[in-house]
């Protein structure tokens, strides 16, 4: 009898097709993933960049590949292809503009917009992280991401202001009244990010005491502007001292936010946030970064990114010579490493005698400063006094 056509022992095997699986393909398992593991427990702006590394780097180039039937070579190729695809043609970029307006890609004269070496080893961390959360689900065995060695990526150490650029720039935003000349000073000289900054509150400011709570943050995340109760990392969540010139910018922000309240009238948008527009309205975050774009140049100071004034305020503390556990406690930093290695640029001697100078420049000293000096001012006049006095009992006598 003739045995139709099949595996060698298993009859009828091929007659009907593939064999089912249980084992979904990468793109649908990280479909599961993002769903199921990312957004419950990582916050809002987190899960969305995650989200955006599997749309646009993972899924196009490994999306098809079986969970279980990845291997180490398909990592090191997509690694590779990933660092040589010009993004501007693998996502469309230039074809979606109107037709007048192109000019790169759509034209057939690629613009070479690869990603950096850092973007390429975020999206391999992102995909080491799906695959081991695969392991303990117990889907596949190993983890071919993590077997895979990777150049790790220098950072790119920013040039920050030094005391003079700083001041310059407070001045002139002083000068001009800048309705965020606040915002600025509190980024400047307490190293606040800008989503803390934004997301101040006047219950997270205590102007009789001097003290300043880290509770917030305003973030846009997937076109929607999001005030999360929590600060970026458990060690920012601080208690900050209020500097004299931090104290007298809050105070001045009160009165003109009461006045801008006053000309909006019904238009007003009652909050309890430190920082609105003149219809009392949230202030963008990207609205912030172009207003800082735009003081930087009206200032004369070199254009930085806002998150570098972070830098700024960790190299003056250092210039200081404040001990780094206490800058990192400033800070809010998780780690001393963060601050040692990645905050920390010490500018030159003629600069760090400059930055001792730094509470005179950026406002005037603290009240018990001041007030030190005028008692010592005091007892010197009146010791010359006493000497003079002495000295004419002496002639007379």
């Amino acid at each position: 009898m003739k045995r139709k056509a099949g595996w060698p022992g298993r009859p009828h095997i091929n007659s009907k097709g593939p064999v089912a699986t249980n084992t979904p393909g990468l793109a649908q398992y990280l479909a599961h993933w993002l769903k199921e593991v990312v957004e419950p427990n990582l916050r809002p702006l987190t899960a969305a960049t995650y989200e955006t590394t599997v749309r646009l780097y993972i899924v196009p180039l490994l999306g098809s590949k079986r969970l279980d039937r990845l291997t180490v070579q398909d990592m090191r190729s997509w690694l590779n292809k990933l660092a040589d695809t010009c993004q501007c043609c693998a996502q469309g970029k230039d074809a979606k503009r109107p037709e007048e307006r192109r000019r790169c890609c759509a034209k057939r004269e690629c613009c070479q917009q690869t990603l950096s070496k850092r973007s390429v080893n975020d999206a391999r961390t992102i995909l080491r992280s799906a695959l081991t959360n695969a392991m303990v689900e117990e889907r596949i065995s190993k983890n071919v991401a993590q077997l895979v060695k990777v150049q790790r990526a220098r950072r790119k150490r920013p040039e920050p202001w030094s005391v003079e650029e700083a001041c310059s720039f407070l001045e002139n935003a002083q000068l001009w009244r800048d309705y965020l000349y606040c915002a600025y000073s509190l980024i400047l000289v307490l190293g606040l990010r800008k989503g803390e900054v934004l997301g101040l509150t006047w219950s997270d400011v205590n102007l009789d005491t001097g003290e300043l709570h880290i509770r917030h943050q305003l973030q846009r995340v997937r076109r929607r502007l999001l005030h999360t109760d929590t600060a970026k990392t458990e060690a920012s969540e601080a208690v900050l001292p209020l500097p004299d010139i931090c104290l007298a910018a809050l105070r001045l922000r009160q009165k003109e936010q009461q006045a801008a309240k006053e000309r909006a009238d019904d238009l007003w948008t009652e909050s309890d946030m430190v920082f609105t527009t003149r219809y009392g309205t949230p202030v963008e975050p990207r609205n912030f970064t172009r207003e800082f774009d735009r003081r930087c140049e009206r200032a004369g100071v070199r254009r930085i990114r806002v998150h570098d004034t972070r830098h700024t305020c960790a190299s003056l503390l250092a210039a200081l010579d404040v001990h780094p556990r206490i800058a990192m406690q400033i800070l809010r930093h998780s780690e001393i490493a963060v601050t040692m290695e990645v905050y920390t640029h010490v500018p030159s001697a003629d600069t760090r005698r400059a930055l001792r100078k730094l509470g005179k420049a950026l406002g005037g000293g603290s009240k018990q400063k001041k007030e030190g000096k005028e008692k010592k001012g005091k007892r010197k006049q009146q010791k010359q006094t006493e000497g003079q006095a002495a000295e004419d009992g002496q002639q007379e006598s």
